[in-house]
């Protein structure tokens, strides 16, 4: 096992050891284990980073169901390399803010398990080459997110707000799944690198565009875009830390990775290139434009995850013409907005982490996060200031931090993309510039209004909870790590575009020759006559302008009804699909048996009948009567006979008996057939099911015929009628029947495939070992229900839903 397997998998393993050796692990030292197991695995991955400069691609495969495809595969290139460091590096950082933050009241082991579980998932997303196995982990980061999002369970916001973020990134990881398929079904495999190489067959098929749009729709739930961001606000119930690591930093990351990842597949494709960039144009426009009317901090700090994300998904999109293009020294300026994406990726983890763990600050020294409760903070929380203005004027892209050098970058691409005359870019392409820069405007208004309505004017003691000062200093320390990083990018970016953006940029465009031409020198001064600076600077000029009447223009936030708003649909979506299913319910399950028959055979008539007729089966075979021996025909008449008595018998005995005479001559006729094992197991089920419907039975009143309406009796025969003739007609068609090959035939083989003599328990333990153990995990889940409840009933336990 190589080290980079290794890295995925110690997450889990201490996930898992937590809950066995928790009693031995003390609440004040569990933070510490977690954050050195995260610090390890940070420069176990930065060890890698020279190899991978130059150019190496690690890789591991391990079979897991080679005959599906599906294998274990770990692929650390350029790109999933600065994932996983972003993965390991700020969770280091967050396990250390956490355990200042967090009370030791709290439920700290289950808090860090689920930590653990997210950052293995994560890194099993980034590092996985075999879609299914990347989406096994997909669906386990929206598992252990909600677990997260929810930890403070009492609250009915957390809940919510954890309900709405499962809803709407499992669907769409559905959706995911199923282009994953259609990827699969026209290229043969489900490796990502074997896909990348077969792009010329994929492009030429119907699947393609299909696929295309079902995956982006997994990774725009997952990134929180346009119309999908709902859920990312209302996450913000949980604890700061996990705002920090997972809607900063990691999972909202991994729509982006997935588009990166698969440009190479789809990019060049004007469908791709509008969706991306179009849908995330009008994410970063609307999420800094919501950003500015909220009056929480975190609330606000949410909408700029949106905006920002808006605004790396664009650049990848713009990114990706590119690719449709060709390599050539004139449209090699193109690839720079993808260089954009992953540098500014990497700079808004480390300016957007450092505010929210400066908005946890706040909340955790004052008791609020609301902005029109805060004000003169500066002079009391100097240190908290210090993070909150360095972190918004990266974020707004000012110098000297690292902010200003991505945000020109996508300026710059705007400009160059407008310029073409592809994908009808020379009739709307002048649009794109003219969004980024109106987004941009809300952008700065939103970062003066954190420093300005928190730090300046008067200090609001009265509406306070505590008494104004500044952190300790542990919870200090991750966020002033992150600002170095904010501040020494800015003036050492070539460190990181040469040894970590240029390896990225080759897994991006692998069928370009040179990533050394993909990789631009990063210059914070392009000259006084720049474009993108003077957007820039037209940008600082019309926030100040637009913070300084904020008041007055502020009101056309409720021009629009909040019951048009799309969380108000959303919301209106879930009870409406609940009261539909409600009366769905209500309507075939009657708690009447005879209507549960009736809707059994009628889904069997429509589908094992009309298949029957539809594929042309009614093949009957002649029977040859005089082949029936004696006692066939008289168990035969006996069955008959027994079957026709229940439907008549007035006693529950009677009906039990008839019923144990049918069971009984079933185990006759197995034995009759030669398969003893069957006979004994028919056998001993029968005696017991007779010997229990006996025991219950005889405390229950005798049975009282049900007054029918006599279209529902004609509706019941005709019912039977028809569901007995077509399994008669099933099985004479069965007898001699060639056109299909038989189902024994592959059993016979059972030796060879399974290493099992007895055919009967290679199909329970090897053939249906998938459906035997599923049976098992139902079994034991519903085991864990009782002992639940029963654990629940004796301590008198339960929660307020209301609370």
């Amino acid at each position: 096992m190589t080290t980079d397997v290794a890295i995925v998998l110690t997450p889990f393993i201490f996930a898992l050891m937590i809950p066995v050796f928790h009693r031995y692990i003390s609440k004040r030292y569990i933070g510490w284990l977690v954050m050195t197991v995260s610090f390890i695995l940070f420069f176990l991955l930065a060890a890698y980073i020279p190899r991978i400069s130059n150019g190496e691609v690690i890789t591991f495969t391990h079979e897991w169901i080679p005959s599906l495809g599906i294998n274990f595969t770990t692929y650390l290139d350029g790109l999933s390399l600065i994932f996983s460091l972003l993965i390991t590096g700020v969770g280091s950082l967050v396990g250390l803010y956490s355990i200042f933050y967090l009370s030791r009241s709290e439920q700290l082991y289950h808090f860090y398990c689920y930590l653990l579980l997210f950052m293995g998932a994560m890194l099993g997303v980034v590092l996985s080459d075999n879609l299914l196995v990347l989406y096994g982990f997909w669906e386990l980061t929206s598992v252990s997110s909600f677990l997260l999002i929810a930890f403070w369970h009492h609250r009915k916001a957390s809940r919510a707000g954890a309900r709405k973020s499962m809803l709407i990134t499992v669907a769409g990881g559905i959706s995911m799944l199923a282009g994953f398929l259609m990827l699969y079904e026209v290229s043969g495999t489900l490796s990502i690198r074997e896909i990348i190489d077969k792009v010329d067959l994929i492009r030429g098929s119907a699947l393609f565009v299909p696929a295309l749009v079902l995956i982006l729709l997994g990774a725009f739930t997952k990134s929180a875009q346009f119309p999908f961001y709902i859920w990312l606000p209302d996450a913000m119930e949980a604890p700061t830390p996990v705002s920090a690591y997972l809607h900063s930093a990691t999972m909202v990351k991994a729509g982006i990775y997935l588009v990166a990842r698969l440009t190479p597949v789809f990019g060049g494709e004007a469908v791709w290139f509008w969706l991306v960039t179009g849908v995330g144009l009008f994410t970063l426009f609307w999420g800094s434009f919501n950003a500015v009317k909220q009056v929480d901090l975190k609330a606000l700090l949410a909408f700029s995850t949106v905006s920002q994300l808006g605004l790396i998904m664009s650049l990848l999109g713009m990114g990706s013409v590119a690719i449709y293009l060709g390599y050539s020294a004139e449209t090699i300026i193109y690839t720079q907005a993808a260089f954009a994406a992953i540098f500014h990726l990497i700079n808004h983890s480390t300016f957007k982490g450092a505010l929210f763990m400066m908005v946890g600050i706040i909340d955790h020294e004052l008791g609020t996060r609301d902005i029109r409760r805060l004000g003169g903070l500066m002079s009391f929380m100097p240190l908290t200031f210090t993070i909150a203005l360095i972190g918004s004027l990266s974020m707004a892209g000012l110098p000297p931090f690292n902010g200003f050098l991505s945000k020109e970058m996508f300026f710059a691409a705007t400009l160059h993309i407008q310029d073409l005359s592809i994908f009808s870019l020379d009739h709307i392409g002048f649009l794109i510039p003219i969004v980024a820069w109106i987004a941009s405007v809300f952008t700065f208004v939103y970062c003066l209004i954190i420093v300005g309505k928190t730090f300046f004017g008067k200090v609001k003691s009265h509406w306070l909870d505590k008494h104004p000062h500044e952190a300790p200093i542990g919870m200090l320390i991750s966020p002033y790590t992150l600002i170095i990083f904010v501040v020494g990018i800015f003036f050492f970016p070539n460190l990181l575009g040469q040894y970590i953006l240029r390896p990225a940029m080759a897994s991006i465009y692998p069928s370009f020759p040179s990533t050394q031409e993909l990789t631009p020198t990063i210059h914070a001064w392009h000259g006084l006559l720049s474009p993108e600076l003077w957007m820039t600077i037209f940008v600082i000029i019309a926030g100040i302008i637009l913070y300084s009447i904020l008041k007055s223009w502020k009101p056309i936030y409720r021009v629009l009804p909040q019951k048009f708003s799309l969380n108000e649909i959303f919301n209106n979506g879930i009870l409406l699909s609940e009261s539909l299913s409600a009366r769905l319910t209500n309507r075939y399950m009657t708690g009447n048996l005879t209507d549960y028959f009736v809707y059994i055979y009628l889904a069997f008539l429509l589908f094992v009948g009309g298949y029957f007729l539809r594929a042309d089966l009614m093949v009957l075979s002649p029977v040859h009567l005089e082949s029936l021996e004696v006692f066939e025909i008289i168990l035969v008449l006996i069955m008959i006979v027994s079957s026709i008595g229940i439907v008549f018998a007035t006693s529950r005995i009677t009906s039990v008996f008839l019923n144990g005479v049918l069971g009984y001559s079933t185990a006759l006729f197995f034995i009759v057939f030669r398969a003893p094992d069957l006979a004994l197991t028919q056998l001993a089920v029968e005696s017991v099911s007779t010997v229990l419907y006996l025991i219950c039975f005889r405390h229950l009143p005798e049975i009282k015929k049900e007054m029918l309406p006599k279209w529902k009796k004609i509706r019941n025969v005709l019912i039977s009628a028809a569901a007995g003739a077509t399994v008669t007609l099933v099985g004479f068609a069965a007898i001699h029947y060639e056109k299909f090959m038989t189902i024994s035939y592959y059993f016979n083989d059972s030796y060879e495939l399974a290493g099992g003599k007895n055919i009967v328990n290679t199909i329970l333990g090897d053939f249906r070992a998938f459906d035997t153990m599923l049976e098992v995990v139902v079994l034991f889940i519903a085991g864990l229900g009782v002992y639940a409840i029963i654990k629940l009933k004796a301590k008198g336990g339960g929660t307020n839903e209301n609370q």
